[in-house]
């Protein structure tokens, strides 16, 4: 099983330090992140490997396993100890016999531990990445929510447990009928779990019923999801290990939700900023005031210049949508709306009548396309 680089997806030396990892991942996840590339499958791989290289090489005990076993030392159930010994044997023995199995490599032996093959001899294969979309309001998008997603997704059948079989079936010709495998010779030797039977000892000689072979059933799942505050109209939260069953053993895939943002009836979002148009009187415009404005953390004061025509904006600091990934928030802008009341008594049309003689020439002086 071939290894990666997990030092060279970072692009850094083996001697870096927690730091150097921590900066060279921040650059290059900034680079390749989903949101920054929307629909660029390629981009979204190269990130997920940016991820898996970080969180190996960040944790100071994962990364002393892979720097002496590779990425083979990250599986889970990984035995160092006999790692060792099976190293240890190997260089003393130029190669190990027993059980059938000989090695010409490192590298084999831990194929020959963890196995190549899933239950009734089919590969072992990551399960499948998921999707799903959850509407929001812009609101909950902007202060962060907890929703609860239902969906369906392929589960490992719970009659064959993954074999995709069923039935007394034949005596597996790998183990004879054992159900464990011999390793090694002499004090060295002990016994794995046969992969291809799934250490029953037998081989289903017929399609299981309730999967049709396929080791894999539908299953209706409801999450309890987590959404961050700022979160845009098509970002992508990704829940690791939620997504569809592997097979052989393998982990499952992940759960990706598509944020789909309902739109306000006043509020408007563009990048991290708001907009909110909120209506004043003539006298509010004219001579100034201090009035209450509604924001996505409540009521706050702001004051309105004396003179403010309609479209005026004010800008309400930090009050708009916080950045997923770090830095300074948005700010939230008041746009200023002068309402004129409606057709009254006399006096009120009397004082338009005085109003209108303020007006020095047209307001539509000069406006041309």
């Amino acid at each position: 099983m071939a290894t990666r680089d997990l030092y060279g997806e970072l692009g850094i030396k083996r001697t870096a330090t927690s730091e150097e990892i921590k900066k060279a991942y921040r650059k290059l996840a900034r680079k390749y992140h989903p949101d920054v590339n929307p629909g660029n499958r390629e981009a979204e791989e190269r990130f997920k490997r940016i991820s898996f290289a970080h969180d190996v090489l960040a944790d100071a005990d994962k990364r002393k396993s892979y720097d002496e076993f590779g990425e083979e030392g990250l599986q889970a159930g990984f035995d160092a100890a006999r790692a060792r010994e099976f190293k240890r044997a190997q260089e003393t023995t130029g190669g190990m016999g027993g059980g059938g199995a000989r090695y010409s490599s490192f590298e084999d032996i831990f194929g020959d531990i963890f196995g190549g093959r899933g239950a009734a001899g089919t590969p072992a294969e990551q399960g499948p990445d998921v999707e799903t979309t959850l509407t929001i309001d812009l609101l909950d998008a902007v202060r962060g929510t907890t929703a609860t997603v239902a969906l369906t997704k392929p589960v490992e059948c719970a009659v064959c447990h993954g074999t995709g079989g069923q039935g007394p079936g034949v005596k597996c010709p790998e183990c004879r009928g054992r159900g464990q495998i011999k390793m090694g010779a002499g004090p060295m030797s002990f016994g794995r779990r046969c992969e291809r039977c799934n250490a029953t000892g037998r081989i289903p000689s017929q399609p299981c019923a309730a999967c049709q072979g396929r080791g894999v059933t539908e299953k209706l799942e409801k999450l309890n999801v987590k959404i961050p505050a700022g979160v845009d109209d098509g970002s992508r939260i990704r829940l690791a290990g939620k997504g569809g069953a592997g097979r052989g053993g393998a982990p499952p895939g992940d759960l990706y939700i598509i944020a789909k943002v309902r739109p306000h009836a006043r509020l408007e979002r563009r990048g991290q900023d708001l907009y909110l148009p909120i209506p004043v009187t003539i006298g509010e415009a004219m001579h100034g005031a201090s009035i209450d404005v509604p924001t996505p953390d409540g009521m706050v004061k702001l004051k309105v210049p004396p003179g403010s025509q309609s479209g005026t904006k004010l800008r309400l600091r930090g009050k708009g949508v916080p950045a997923m990934k770090g830095g300074a928030r948005g700010d939230l802008y008041v746009v200023v709306q002068v309402h004129v009341p409606p057709d009254g008594d006399e006096r009120v049309r009397e004082a338009v009548h005085a109003l209108e003689a303020s007006y020095q020439g047209s307001p539509r002086a000069g406006l041309t396309l």
